[in-house]
């Protein structure tokens, strides 16, 4: 489990080898091929950018407690409601819905690159991939 940490000087961070590198070029696969997919469904590229940081709305409810926080942030966070909505949006052959699921993704896979994962409730900063 979560190592907590016991003051900001001693912040641990995960070291990139193993499953956190993993993980990591996981996330990079996935915003690379998000990308890809919005361009390739001819998606304008000023509603990408202004749409991707759209997910991090989500951390309003740290506003409430950190277990409401981590729950609905992990929420918006996992791969699970993308996939959904770009399922329907190939269902329908609707392109707005097949680029506001990759714009999803973008998000989810750009997090993960850097370090930002699932949110433990214990604090915003506890993630599966790190402390940050």
């Amino acid at each position: 489990m979560f190592q907590p940490v016991k003051s900001p000087q001693s912040a641990v961070r995960a070291p990139l080898s193993g499953p956190n590198l993993a993980l990591r070029l996981e996330g990079l696969i996935v915003f690379i091929g998000a990308i890809l997919l919005f361009w390739q469904q001819g998606g304008n590229g000023l509603i990408f950018v202004a749409l991707l940081f759209t997910p991090d709305l989500s951390m309003v409810g740290y506003l409430a407690n950190p277990r409401l926080g981590a729950l609905i942030y992990n929420a918006v966070h996992m791969y699970l409601l993308p996939a959904l909505l770009l399922l329907v949006g190939v269902a329908v052959s609707n392109p707005v819905l097949i680029q506001l699921a990759a714009i999803w993704f973008a998000h989810i896979g750009m997090d993960r690159t850097v370090g930002y994962g699932l949110k433990y409730a214990s604090a915003f900063k506890a993630t599966h991939l790190q402390r940050v």
